[in-house]
Formats: C-alpha cells, sequence, structure tokens
C-alpha cells in the first residue's frame, strides 16, 4: 500500500549533510537504501544491486516485450533521491495523517503555532475530503523526496503485478546526496543503459518541470587580524566589519524573498566569523547564462568596493559553477518531455509547466548524457516543518509513471527523439 510504504521510508533518517567532501555525505542513507535492496529483491527484480561505496541503489525490471517486435520500447529510468534536507533535522519524524481532510487551516500537532494555512497553500483545496500527511511540527516530514522514492516502489510493484501491462526494460535508480548538489556525482549512467529518465521530484499536482536555473556558488573569506580587545587600538583588524558592509550591499530587488518566475537572484545563505576570519556563502542563480554571468560580475564588483573600504582586510573571493540549465540538452529531446505530458493527462491532469527555482538531479543527468525531465511526486513546502503531500496527489504520480511505461511501448518512435 502506498501510504503504508511512504510512512515507513519517512521514518528513516536519511540527512544529507553540507561541506562533506564525500559521497554521501551521511551513512545513515546507507539505512533507507539498504532498505529498499531488500524490497526489490522481494518483488523478484533482477539486476538489483548498492554501490557501497557511494550509495545508489540500481535495479532492472526486463522487458516483456517478444523479442521480434520491428520496434522495441526505449530503456528508461524513473530515478528519486533518497536523503532529506539539511535544513531541519529528519530524526524521530512522526508523521500527522489527516484522513478525509475537511478543509482550511491544519495545526500541527506537536506544536499547535505551526499552522499550514491554506491561504499560503491553495493546493490543499484540491484535497479536500482526501488524506494529508504533515510533520508533527518537530522535524521535517521527508517527502522530498521520499513521496518520489515510494512512487517508484509502488508503481514498479504494481507493474509486476499486471500481466496485461506490456513494457519495455525499466531502470530504478535511488541517488544519495541531491540535496547538497551531489545526487549525479558518481551515477551510473553508462552502466545504467538507459536512453532517457524521469526523476521524481517535482513539487505540484501535475507539475513538468524542463528549466532549472543555472547555479553557481561563491565563496568570500575576509581575514583580518586579532589582538586582545584592551590593547587592540592601532593593531587589530576585525574582518567582521568588512564581512557586515559586504552582506549590506546585496541588492534589495535580487533576493530569493523579491523575485519570482524566472528572475534570478544572489542569496547569502551561510555567514560565519570572528576577528580575525569571516566568511560568506552566496548562491548565484538564473535562468540565462548571461544572467549568471551579470551575479558573478556583481558579486566581483561588491568585492572590490569592500576592498577599497578596508585596505587592512584580506578578502579571497572564490567562484564555483553548480549546474545548468536543464532545458539546453531537453529542447534537443521533445519527444522526452512530450511523453510525460501526454502521460499526466492520461492520469486525468493537465500538465503543470514550471521552471525549478533550484536545482534537480535531472539537470546534472542531462548534460551527462541522460535526458531526465523532472515529474511530479506531490510534495509541498519541502525543507521546513509546514512540509505536507496529499496521498491522492501520489497516486496520480503513479498512475503517471505507469502511463510513461505504456506510452513508451505504443509510441517508441516518438519517444526519446
Amino acid at each position: 500500500m502506498l501510504l503504508d510504504r511512504f510512512l515507513k521510508y519517512v521514518k528513516i533518517d536519511t540527512q544529507s549533510a553540507e561541506d562533506i567532501d564525500r559521497v554521501p555525505s551521511t551513512d545513515k542513507q546507507y539505512d533507507l537504501a539498504r532498505v529498499l535492496v531488500d524490497e526489490l529483491k522481494a518483488l523478484n527484480i533482477s539486476d538489483v544491486r548498492l554501490d557501497e561505496e557511494h550509495c545508489y541503489v540500481y535495479a532492472t525490471v526486463p522487458s516483456n516485450l517478444p523479442a521480434d517486435l520491428p520496434h522495441q520500447a526505449p530503456v528508461i529510468a524513473f530515478i528519486a533521491h533518497i536523503d532529506t534536507s539539511p535544513s531541519v533535522t529528519g530524526a524521530n519524524v512522526n508523521p500527522n495523517v489527516i484522513r478525509g481532510y475537511q478543509g482550511g487551516d491544519i495545526s500541527l500537532p506537536a506544536n499547535e503555532s505551526i499552522v499550514i494555512k491554506e491561504s499560503e497553500n491553495p493546493e490543499l483545496r484540491l484535497f479536500k475530503n482526501g488524506t494529508i500527511i504533515t510533520t508533527d511540527g518537530t522535524t521535517l516530514l521527508g517527502a522530498d523526496d521520499k513521496a518520489g522514492v515510494a512512487v517508484i516502489m509502488e508503481a514498479v510493484e504494481r507493474l509486476l503485478s499486471r500481466n496485461d501491462l506490456r513494457h519495455g526494460t525499466i531502470k530504478v535508480v535511488f541517488t544519495p546526496d541531491e540535496e547538497v548538489g551531489n545526487g549525479p556525482t558518481y551515477f551510473d549512467v553508462k552502466g545504467t543503459g538507459a536512453q532517457y529518465a524521469y526523476t521524481l521530484d517535482g513539487e505540484r499536482l501535475g507539475e513538468l518541470n524542463i528549466e532549472t536555473f543555472n547555479a553557481a556558488s561563491a565563496t568570500v573569506t575576509f581575514h583580518g587580524k586579532n589582538t586582545h580587545p584592551g590593547t587592540a587600538k592601532g593593531i587589530m583588524v576585525n574582518s567582521v566589519y568588512a564581512m557586515s558592509d559586504f552582506i549590506l550591499r546585496f541588492p534589495r530587488d535580487s533576493r530569493p524573498e523579491t523575485t519570482e518566475g524566472k528572475e534570478g537572484y544572489m542569496h547569502p545563505y551561510v555567514v560565519s566569523g570572528c576577528e580575525e576570519k569571516s566568511e560568506v556563502k552566496v548562491l548565484l542563480r538564473d535562468f540565462e547564462l548571461s544572467g549568471l554571468d551579470k551575479w558573478k560580475r556583481t558579486i566581483t564588483g561588491m568585492v572590490d568596493e569592500v576592498r577599497k573600504d578596508y585596505p587592512d582586510v584580506r578578502i579571497d573571493l572564490a567562484i564555483k559553477d553548480s549546474y545548468r540549465n536543464m532545458k539546453e540538452v531537453l529542447d534537443n529531446h521533445p519527444g522526452v518531455t512530450e511523453i510525460a505530458s501526454k502521460a499526466i493527462r492520461m492520469a486525468g491532469i493537465e500538465p503543470l509547466y514550471l521552471p525549478i527555482r533550484g536545482g534537480t538531479d535531472g539537470a546534472r543527468l542531462s548534460f551527462m548524457g541522460l535526458p531526465t525531465p523532472n515529474i511530479f511526486m506531490g510534495c509541498n513546502n519541502p525543507h521546513g516543518k509546514l512540509e505536507w503531500v496529499a496521498l491522492e496527489a501520489m497516486e496520480k504520480a503513479v498512475e503517471t509513471v505507469l502511463n510513461i511505461i505504456k506510452l513508451s511501448v505504443d509510441e517508441p518512435e516518438s519517444s526519446g527523439k
């Protein structure tokens, strides 16, 4: 049962960690990976394996098509990530299941001051009389992306239980460390053998993503000089002042909280420091490469200005590219998007094309030779205690996955092109 499967997964702590130079960043991600390996083997799926070094789960559902068909279905992969965001703890998750949701705001049981407001979550109105799952208010729920994991596992089990559904070879892959940007790092694209793939990591019902930000990150380090404050006159150089001045120079109209749609932004998200050394980490995001270059020039100019005003502070700037807009690749494979669009419509939903104001494994995978749009799994408000998912949205995602598999057989000449 889909709900039971999902509740089982979210209770396993798989939180990843920032700034860890290995994949996976946390060993506890193996706990869910091994559960999934056991469940896949119990379904008598072939070629189930766990990458013991890097915590990727791979499995193959063999084709049941006759070998003499003039057109064989393409090999498709379905992908979800097993880790949860470092932003809020994923330990001791206690899901709150609301059956027969009657509408209105939802106060979370362990902290009634935390409220999922219907006015801020209009998607809730689609699921009146349905089943809503939330956190209890003390942790993440982990529906991002354990809803995606549950959807794929449920779809595979239903596929194998049906003798009437013809299908080509299906690959199942579960990845670690998506939340910290390393999901595709050791992904075995060649070994998987898929011609294209879909990540189950989208949010709203019917969502289909073929665009992401172009992304880079900047680290700005301020080096001062410390001594005892009682005798600091003429000696101390406090890096905190230069860092603070730098932060105040961020344009007000170019922040995540003041932008939307396809507007890019600059976002300082980690700040640390003392007199001797201070550091700011900054996200740079834009849907156009020219826009990303603009943000790189902007932050470089800000650093140059602070250097002039604080000549005694040494300031280092390091900029690193993270991922690119997957639309650049997917535009060359319109059939991959079209088959997903048709599959969503077959589930009785109108596809909702939304640019991702963030990243997804599919962005890097697309540039690694595996065109990978992102489709919905139903989660809302990820990365916080207000996270929720509707069981009915997850069911529609399962239906969409099965429809994609069906269409890949019925229309093999167009899928993937």
